[in-house]
């Protein structure tokens, strides 16, 4: 894409000057008619001050190469799967699969988070669990829904740890490892799996709640 835009570009210069050149041989003045494409030139670039910030950005882009094509990014405030890098925009689609063209400017401006840059992603989750429930309990039964799912990785090893004494739960910070394409398949099977499971086992999952505690004063 570069290459060809390039080409072009150096292409119709070296037309202008041969044309330049070859009046200056017929005797012509060529003073005023240089300061007419001189001023031309400015007009043109103020004009297409947009367009040159996508270029140069886009020039960037295939030089340092932050995504390729089918990587599932967040980039220019958008999140989707690349369909096509060209010189000047970006075509993205959704994941509910709507097309968007986003200007590489936008794209350059802003942080760029792929997803698909490594081959393996922690999924992180919480899940919280009574005051009343038995912790240890609770810790073996996530470890092993994790253990009966095959596309957790062993390597690294699933975390599972109290990550908080919340207001009406104690939550776990349940992080296991897995291929990046199986990400969202085992990060919602794991809610799932982890609901049939603490009510099977007598688990329970609170709702937000608030104690009130009245005292009767004597007159």
């Amino acid at each position: 894409i570069l290459v060809g835009f390039v080409s072009n570009i150096v292409y119709y210069l070296l037309m202008v000057v041969i044309i330049i050149a070859a009046v200056q041989k017929l005797g012509i003045q060529t003073t005023s008619f240089i300061a007419v494409l001189g001023a031309a030139g400015l007009a043109v670039g103020l004009a297409l001050q947009g367009s040159l910030s996508n270029f140069a950005s886009g020039v960037l882009i295939i030089m340092f190469r932050p995504f390729k094509i089918g990587d599932f990014v967040e980039a220019g405030g958008v999140t989707g799967v690349i369909d096509e890098i060209g010189i000047l925009v970006v075509h993205m689609h959704t994941p509910d699969n709507k097309g968007i063209i986003v200007p590489n400017s936008q794209i350059m401006n802003g942080h760029i988070v792929n997803y698909n840059k490594h081959e393996n992603r922690r999924v992180d989750m919480v899940f919280g669990i009574g005051y009343g429930d038995d912790i240890d309990k609770t810790k073996a039964v996530l470890a092993e829904i994790l253990e009966n799912d095959e596309r957790v990785l062993k390597d690294p090893a699933p975390a599972i740890a109290v990550g908080a004494l919340a207001d009406s739960s104690v939550n776990f910070n349940v992080r296991p490892w897995c291929n990046a394409a199986d990400y969202w398949g085992v990060f919602l099977d794991t809610h799932e799996a982890v609901k049939k499971r603490f009510d099977a086992e007598g688990i329970s999952i609170p709702f937000p709640q608030t104690d009130v505690h009245l005292f009767k004063e004597e007159s």
